[in-house]
This record gives structure tokens, C-alpha cells and sequence, in this order.
């Protein structure tokens, strides 16, 4: 006879929510479980369902923790409660999926009990899947910059959109970067959400040029890189209230933009965010209120475009776009802007990092010159999963320093995930510590 699998059964208003294996540990340092993630997510309900109700969502899931590897979902389980909705997305191959649409309280329990432990909705609602509502700026450090600098960008960025007649709404991302939501009125479609998003990334950066850039291409970036390409359609992030795969068990926190100044991104957690919203309720509340329109934004990105700043590259997985320029990185045209040099590629980050370790070793005199953001680690999307590249910068040492090429180390054979797919049709597994999000 097999073994009779525990469950927990969650009264959430007149529905009743099954947790199986309710005290499988989710994240071992801090020890929270399954049924801890579903009671989190009914204490902020209010909240999360602002962010992320009423859209198609991603599940993104964790059915072996933090330390186990994960996968994005894109297609509802078959087995579903009748109460749990879809809605059909239609993706740039021509292929569909149904992905979920929570509307209450206990289709996040639902999704708890699945290990989804981030919520990751596209920015439309699911009653006009092609004009986003919301366009959002990313504000990802590179390596070496900290929270002081992330929120003097995101004091840049909330001048600039009220010059443009629009209201930011901030949030911590839950790991090390931050979050800026825009409501707009739904009038354009994704290219020109994400054309608009490019215009402001530039005149951010035009701000502020020590402190942030628009530059797509790592080798190119310093400070904090505006990540436009998240408007790009078919791209999510976490969403506000989402828990995050951090040992902490950080979570996403709305704020309040005189808040930004006297908070660091742990002090919101699983065990602490509860208390808060109980406290202050939801720093989202009147986001709904604020709609914008994207008119301004566009006609900057009509002018930069007439003083020769076309379109900028979009993510390696996307077909080439109308007005889009030569897509090389740098690294790898005929005349490389910088001169780097390719360290290992493996299927597991710890192992790409340790052949980093072991080239140390053998150039210690040109490791001393290295800055934290020289080191280039890239999280590549295979067909199945990711695996892990890691490049050197040599731009800080002296030339009669910089080691040439040498054999990759580790070399593991990806040959078969070196094929994209643009649409994500089936679940992608995905090795663990391998994420690049802000």
C-alpha cells in the first residue's frame, strides 16, 4: 500500500484549499514550509491581488525548495479546481497556453500548495491581453553597487516621470534591485509600451550618467542598468507581495517613496511583511487611481529616434525586430569595444564559479585589477534550462597584463541547450542559484 500523503486543509472564505506535505521545507536556512508560503500569501491576499489578480500568471515552482531546482510553467495543471481560472495566451510561434488567472484569496493558497513561490503576472488583464496597463521600470545593479545607489536612480526616475505627466509606484524587487510600476491608460500595444520604457531609460540615463545606464549589453553597463526589455510581451516579474528564492525568504515590499531612504531590501521578509500589511495595509492601494498616458514618452522616443537613437537590442529569444540594429554584443564584433576573454561554461553555476576561482589562481597579478562588475556571469536559456557562462572583463588591467584566451574551463557540452525558443511552450527546468534578476 503506498503511503497515505499528509495534507492540511485551508478554510479560505467558502472555498477549502488542500496543502500536501504542508511541512515540506521550502527554505532550509530559515526553516519556512509549504503551509507557511499559503498562510503568507492569505495574510497579504488584499495586496497580492491587486498585483497580480485578475492576470495571467507564470508558475514558477519549487517543488523541492530553494536549494531544488525549479521550472516555469506556463500551462495550467490539467488538474485544476473548477474555480481556478484561465485565460489563452497566444505566444510569437502561433502555439497557445492557458495560463492561470487568480481572483481570490485561495487560488493563492492553490498556487502555494504547487511550491510557486513567486507570483509573476504579464502586465495586461486577462479581458484585453494585447494593451498593457502597466508599463515597469527595473532598476538591476551590476556587481558591487549597493541599496544607496539603487535608490538615488529611483529618485532620478520618479523626477523624470512626473516631468512626463506619469506617477511611480516603488517596490523592493526582493532580491537586490528595485521596482517601479506605471499605471497607463490601455491604449498602445507591447512595442510601444516597451519603446516608451527605452525613452525613459535613456533620458534617465542622460540624468544621471555616473549612476545609471540603458546599455543591454553587461560588458557596456555600469551602475544600474534600466532593463527596458521588461515591457518586451510574454516577459514577467515578481510581482508585489511575491516571495523571493532568497535564504531569507525575502518578499517583494510596496512602498512609499519617503520610505525608500530608511529601508534596506531585508527587511522585508515572510515572517515580517505580515505585520506590516496588517499595520499600513497595501502602499499600492491607489495605484488604480493614477493612470497615465504614454504621449510624452513616445514623442521623446520619436526625437531620439530623429537624432539617431533608433531601437536597442531585445532578448536573445525574440525574432529580430523592425528598426532593431545589429544584434552583437560587443565582445564579439570584428572590433571588440572591450577586451574580454571567456572563462567556462557548466550546466551548474558552483561549477562555472570555481573554473572563475581556478583562473584567478593562475593570473593572480591580473585578478588584483579585476572590479566586481568586470566579472560577467551570464544565466544562458537553454532549450530545456539554463546553464551558466562566465566571461572576464580585462578593461582594468593593464594591457601587457591581460591573459589571452585560454581553453574554456569547466567546457561542458551544451550543444542541445544552445537552442532558443521564443515562446517557452513547454516547462523549462532550470538549474538552481542560476537566476540574474534584479
Amino acid at each position: 500500500m503506498p503511503a497515505r500523503v499528509e495534507q492540511e486543509i485551508l478554510t479560505v472564505g467558502a472555498r477549502e484549499v488542500a496543502v500536501s506535505n504542508p511541512r515540506k521545507v521550502l527554505f532550509p536556512e530559515a526553516g519556512y514550509t509549504k503551509i507557511d508560503l499559503a498562510r503568507y500569501y492569505l495574510s497579504v491576499a488584499d495586496g497580492a491581488l491587486r498585483a497580480a489578480g485578475n492576470r495571467p500568471n507564470v508558475l514558477v515552482r519549487y517543488p523541492n525548495g530553494i536549494a531544488g531546482e525549479f521550472f516555469y510553467q506556463k500551462r495550467a495543471p490539467e488538474s485544476r479546481p473548477p474555480w481556478i481560472d484561465v485565460v489563452a495566451l497566444q505566444f510569437p510561434s502561433g502555439r497557445t497556453a492557458e495560463e492561470i488567472v487568480p481572483r481570490e484569496a485561495a487560488a493563492l493558497a492553490w498556487m502555494a500548495n504547487l511550491a510557486c513561490l513567486e507570483l509573476h503576472p504579464h502586465p495586461v488583464r486577462d479581458d484585453d491581453l494585447d494593451h498593457p496597463d502597466e508599463l515597469r521600470v527595473d532598476l538591476d545593479p551590476v556587481p558591487g553597487v549597493e541599496w544607496p545607489q539603487i535608490r538615488a536612480v529611483a529618485g532620478v526616475v520618479r523626477a523624470a516621470l512626473a516631468d512626463f505627466g506619469l506617477v511611480g509606484w516603488p517596490k523592493t524587487s526582493g532580491s537586490r534591485g528595485m521596482h517601479i510600476y506605471v499605471r497607463i491608460e490601455r491604449r498602445w500595444a507591447f512595442g510601444e509600451v516597451r519603446r516608451a520604457a527605452l525613452a525613459l531609460a535613456r533620458d534617465v540615463e542622460r540624468r544621471a550618467p555616473d549612476l545609471a545606464t540603458s546599455k543591454w549589453w553587461k560588458e557596456e553597463r555600469h551602475g544600474v542598468f534600466l532593463d527596458y526589455n521588461q515591457n518586451a510581451k510574454d516577459r514577467t516579474i515578481a510581482a508585489a507581495y511575491s516571495v523571493r528564492p532568497r535564504p531569507d525568504a525575502r518578499v517583494s515590499a510596496p512602498l512609499a517613496w519617503d520610505e525608500i531612504d530608511a529601508c534596506e531590501p531585508g527587511d522585508f521578509t515572510l515572517a515580517t511583511m505580515p505585520a506590516r500589511f496588517a499595520a499600513i495595509g497595501d502602499r499600492h492601494a491607489g495605484m488604480d487611481l493614477q493612470t497615465g498616458s504614454l504621449d510624452a514618452l513616445l514623442e521623446l522616443s520619436a526625437k531620439q529616434e530623429t537624432d539617431g537613437l533608433g531601437d536597442a537590442p531585445w532578448p536573445p529569444h525574440y525574432l529580430k525586430q523592425a528598426g532593431e540594429g545589429p544584434r552583437v554584443a560587443p565582445s564579439r564584433r570584428r572590433v571588440p569595444k572591450h577586451p574580454l576573454v571567456e572563462i567556462g561554461r557548466a550546466r551548474q553555476k558552483s561549477d562555472a564559479l570555481e573554473g572563475l576561482e581556478r583562473w584567478k589562481a593562475r593570473h593572480p597579478e591580473a585578478s588584483s585589477h579585476l572590479q566586481p562588475a568586470d566579472v560577467l556571469v551570464d544565466a544562458m536559456r537553454g532549450r530545456f534550462q539554463t546553464w551558466t557562462r562566465v566571461r572576464v572583463n580585462l578593461q582594468h588591467v593593464p594591457e601587457e597584463m591581460r591573459p589571452a584566451q585560454e581553453p574554456l574551463d569547466p567546457d561542458a557540452n551544451l550543444a542541445d541547450d544552445w537552442k532558443q525558443v521564443s515562446d517557452g511552450d513547454r516547462p523549462r527546468r532550470r538549474p538552481s542559484r542560476a537566476r540574474t534578476e534584479s
